[in-house]
């Protein structure tokens, strides 16, 4: 009985064994991935601001610049390119809304973001743009990879519309997380006019036509959770400048927009809880139960091997039976009488 139970505790203890690896290294890859359906929405704030008042051509200083950018999963556009990239696709279509103290637009930029759900490396297909624009991303945008490492990624930049490395600068600790902290620096750069401009009667071709043009640069820094790769906050120290034509003579400048860009705190603490909840589900797959198949393997294994030491011990030798019959005292006749 107990050689039965032993063979029946290595065999699951060889399951298990064989389980931890296929846990991390084959179900993980094809389990965790970004949901096609996700929704999203984000509140920036730069206070106070500078903002170019149009009317006179100047730069104020402005309370507050509102930022909201809203992020949706498109499921029928990621189930129509699914059928000819041949891999789980999302795609996100975004809108950043900045609005001024008094609630009137500054600037709105959609994008189309469509990229592999399980590495979040970019698919190029029809319908990826930003502001209308045609764009063919490298490196990651909104969302590193999971399972992130301390290394520098390629980070594409929706305003110059091209791609840089974003640097790894260390590990902090962030709302009793640790983080990973990214830092990125574009150096003035002429960039587009917005497609949608603040003045109504105010075309982007217009302006292009007097010859004033539109320069940027930011240093971008971000917060990101290493399991899940999900940004818990992110930072812009953010200029932008006209610059020169008809409408400023002389190859005259004016601010356009500048602030320091910083998540709103309330919106700090709800990423944190969700990204806290997502990383214990990636943790689950990575570490929680590969160690913990493995760890059980062993002990099933040693529980095993102990019945059979055991059962093996217990079991009569070869010639016991023999000696038993030399050795065992015959019985004695009953006298009589």
């Amino acid at each position: 009985m107990r050689r039965t139970a032993s063979l029946v505790l290595l065999a699951v203890a060889v399951f298990f064994a064989a389980l931890s690896p296929l846990m991390r290294w084959y179900a993980f890859p094809r389990l965790a991935k970004i949901p096609p359906s996700q929704y999203q929405d984000m509140v920036l704030e730069a206070k106070p601001a500078t903002l170019i008042n149009y009317g006179t051509m100047k730069a104020q200083q402005v309370p507050k610049v509102t930022i909201v950018q809203t992020l949706k999963g498109n499921v029928a556009a990621s189930d129509r390119i699914e059928q000819t990239a041949g891999r789980d696709v999302v795609v996100w279509d975004t809108l950043s809304y900045a609005a001024g103290p008094d609630g009137k637009m500054v600037s709105e930029i959609p994008e189309r973001y469509i990229f592999d759900a399980h590495s979040q490396t970019p698919v190029h297909a029809t319908g990826e743009m930003v502001d209308g624009d045609p764009v063919r991303r490298q490196g990651i945008e909104y969302k590193w990879p999971f399972l992130t490492e301390k290394r520098d990624y390629t980070y594409f930049d929706a305003q110059t519309r091209t791609s840089a490395p974003i640097h790894y600068k260390g590990t902090r600790t962030f709302h009793g997380l640790e983080v990973y902290y990214f830092e990125q620096t574009t150096p003035w750069t002429r960039v587009p006019l917005p497609k949608k401009m603040p003045v109504k009667g105010i075309t982007p071709q217009a302006v292009e036509k007097m010859g004033t043009t539109r320069w940027y640069t930011t240093k971008r820094m971000f917060w990101v959770e290493p399991v899940t790769g999900a940004p818990v906050n992110g930072q812009e120290i953010h200029k932008e400048e006209l610059r020169g034509g008809d409408l400023l003579p002389g190859g005259a400048r004016v601010t356009a927009f500048a602030g320091h860009v910083k998540m709103r705190d309330d919106y700090v603490d709800s990423t944190v809880a969700l990204v806290t909840s997502q990383r214990t589900l990636v943790l689950l797959l990575t570490s929680y139960l590969p160690w913990g198949f493995l760890v059980l393997g062993a002990a099933l294994l040693s529980l095993a091997l102990y019945l059979e030491a055991r059962s093996r011990s217990r079991r009569p030798g070869p010639g016991a039976a023999d000696a038993d019959r030399f050795t065992k005292p015959k019985p004695q006749p009953t006298p009589t009488s």
